[in-house]
């Protein structure tokens, strides 16, 4: 009988951790070479420089338009997407029997969103904390709490 693969998959807006356990008792390791860090740039270096200029019809003084994207956000919904994608491909090429994503609550919805069909199909729990500075030794009891390690 074929183990099942569980990938854990641990970030938030800007860092990706992807791990894998085999069942109770098999610990956690690296399920990708790398982990994936978003390029965690200003504001301003990420959209345009200024925000416009409008007049008033009142005093016909000029004053600032305020941005109606918050750059930040924008980048952190992206790079969940690149993270999806990466896991999207991993489930369709069967590297993975169930999948638990470990993110803080709005990054795991970006990410829970961004994922394809495949993957989201092998979601078997979701933990809505931000563990991403955790060394893997002290990751693992935290998982341990949704998802057998």
């Amino acid at each position: 009988m074929r183990k099942k693969i569980t990938w854990i998959v641990v970030a938030d807006g800007a860092r990706a951790r992807f791990l894998r356990s085999e069942g109770w008792g098999h610990g956690l390791t690296q399920a990708l070479d790398q982990a994936m860090i978003a390029d965690n740039r200003p504001s301003h270096e990420i959209g345009s420089d200024r925000p416009g200029r409008t007049f008033s019809s009142g005093t016909g003084h000029p004053s600032g338009m305020e941005p109606k994207v918050d750059w930040h956000r924008f980048e952190k919904t992206q790079f969940a997407k690149e993270v999806a994608k990466a896991v999207e491909k991993a489930a369709i090429a069967g590297e993975f029997d169930r999948l638990v994503l470990v993110a803080p609550p709005q990054a795991l919805g970006d990410l829970r969103g961004a994922l394809g069909g495949n993957a989201q199909a092998k979601i078997v729990a979701e933990l809505g904390k931000d563990l991403t500075h955790l060394p893997l030794h002290e990751l693992e009891p935290r998982i341990a709490e949704v998802a057998p390690v």
